[in-house]
Order: C-alpha cells, then structure tokens, then sequence
C-alpha cells in the first residue's frame, strides 16, 4: 500500500515541472532565434552555390559542395586536401592543449587548494592570462615571439639555448607549437578555475583518516582526490575541447591563414570572406558543426559509461 503522502509528492513533482518549463520557454525560444535559425541558414547555403557576389541568384545543388564527381575526378569539400589538413589541425590542437590544460590545471588547482600566507593573492593573479581577450593576448605573444625583436629569442640567446633568431609564427615546424604554446598560457587557469571548485567541495573527513592512517599522499590523490573529482574533471575537459575544437582568433592572428595551422575555422572563414564563396564556405562550416557535435556526444556518452561502471 502506498504511503498517504504519495499523491501530494506526485502533485509537486508536477508542480515543479510546470515553473522548471515556465522559466525554460524563453530561454528556448531566444537560443532557437539566435542560434537555431543561422544554424539552419548556413546549413542550408551549403547545398547551394550562394555566392557573396550574387546571393540573389543562388541555385539548389544538392551535396555538390561536399563531394562530386566530375570529368573523371573528385570535387567538393571532402575532397580537398587543405580542409582535411585543416581537420588534423584542429584535432591535434585540441589533443594536445587540453591534456596539457588538463595536468597543469590539476597541478595549480592542488597547489591554490593549500594553506599558504598570500593564497587569495596568488588565486587573483593565476586568472589573468585567462581575463585577457583572446586577440589582446595573441598579438602581445606575436610581438614577443617576433624573430628580429622579440623578447623570447632575446631571452634564448642569452642563456645560449639558441644561436640566431627563431621565426616561431613563420616557421613550418615551429608554428604549430608556438599557437600551442600560447593557448596554453592563456586557458590553462580557466582549467585550474574549474578543478579548484571542485576540490574546494571535497569532505575532510577522507583526508584525515587517510593522514591518520600513514597513507602516502600521491596514493590518496590517485584513490581518493581524483575519482571524486572526476564528474568536474569531465565538464572541464569538454568545455575546452569545445573551445579548442571551433579555435580561431588565436591561430589567425598569430598565423593567419598558414597551411600548417589553418583550423576548420579558419578554413570556413578563407571560404566565406575572402573567396566569397558562401555556398562553399557554409558547408565547411556545417562539418564542423557535425564534427564537434559527434566529439562531444561520443565523449559525454563514453563518460557516463564510465561514471556508470564506477
């Protein structure tokens, strides 16, 4: 028999999903008009041949500008070897920074956790790299990584890690690692911002048994710290792959459009403004859409299965 305050429980469960989509509607409707319908706009410019010169005269051509066939070769976006580059790229970008966000963030997240004279200090002045806007930061670091009057080959030379000037921004295989390089200053505290609320969250009492019990404290990071931040570990990792994933004016200011950096974005931007080609430049833009969409759902998918064997 069911208790006799069942059916009010019901009633407020009700209750409160009724004010939960009172308050959502609008937020839904504002994020379908803002963000919905250029989605569904560019998605739709990508079956055409839209152009900036001559909108008004667009055709309908199908899948064309992804992949056809024509005269005994292959055309279209899937088949052109600078937007694949353009993927590999982007995907190595993320790999890299986010990891190395991910272990450096947890590093200062643990060390800001501590007791030490000056903490609030040292909380406020870790955030700064990760106040500064993107673009200020890029073309700060752009003059510090100048080949002929930068300070970072300044530096190098007088502590003789280098002989002459290293074009860091130019150079084919010193590019790629220079943008790293910079992301990873930048966004590294947002990482740590993150990690620290949730160690902030953590129950004392653990710690002290462990402490009590001699236990070494890398072994209660690995047994104990790090499954229960795991669930903030996880939102943390995906809003950066995200950020990384669509990453465009740091790599364009730093690189602008260089084959060996070129991001999806970046691609999709060459396409749109400065060839014009709307139709061509939409459907880069919608597979990027599909491809950060397929990332973050196999990775959300993937970590509740985890967090459901756990």
């Amino acid at each position: 028999m069911p208790p006799l305050d069942e059916p009010r429980r019901g009633n407020l469960s009700k209750s409160r999903i009724r004010a939960a989509w009172t308050f959502i509607t609008p937020m839904l409707v504002l994020l379908a008009l803002v963000a919905g319908w250029p989605l569904l706009r560019t998605i739709w410019f990508g079956f055409t041949d839209a152009s900036f010169s001559d909108l008004s005269s667009m055709q309908w051509i199908g899948f064309a500008n992804y992949l056809d066939y024509e005269d005994g070769e292959w055309y279209g976006l899937l088949a052109d070897s600078q937007w694949w580059g353009a993927v590999w790229n982007t995907l190595y970008f993320t790999v890299i920074t986010v990891s190395a966000e991910l272990v450096l963030g947890t590093i200062i997240a643990l060390t800001l956790n501590a007791n030490f004279v000056g903490r609030g200090i040292v909380r406020a002045a870790i955030l700064i790299p990760w106040a500064i806007p993107t673009i200020v930061s890029a073309k700060m670091w752009g003059w510090m990584l100048h080949d002929q009057f930068g300070i970072i080959n300044h530096l190098l030379m007088t502590v003789g890690f280098i002989d002459t000037p290293l074009a860091w921004t130019a150079d084919p295989d010193l590019s790629m690692w220079a943008v790293i390089m910079v992301d990873i200053w930048k966004t590294t505290p947002f990482m740590a911002l993150l990690i620290l609320a949730a160690l902030q969250m953590l129950p004392s009492d653990c710690y002290e048994a462990a402490k009590v019990d001699g236990i070494h404290p890398v072994k209660v990071f690995f047994k104990v710290t790090l499954p229960l931040i795991t669930p903030a570990v996880m939102v943390a990792v995906i809003f950066r792959a995200l950020d990384a994933l669509r990453v465009f004016d740091l790599i364009y200011v730093l690189t602008s459009n260089s084959t060996e950096t070129m991001s999806m974005s970046v691609y999709a931007r060459q396409q749109l403004v400065e060839f014009q080609d709307v139709g061509y430049g939409s459907a880069a833009s919608t597979m990027l859409f599909l491809i950060i969409a397929l990332i973050t759902i196999a990775y959300l998918y993937l970590g509740r299965k985890h967090l459901g064997d756990d």
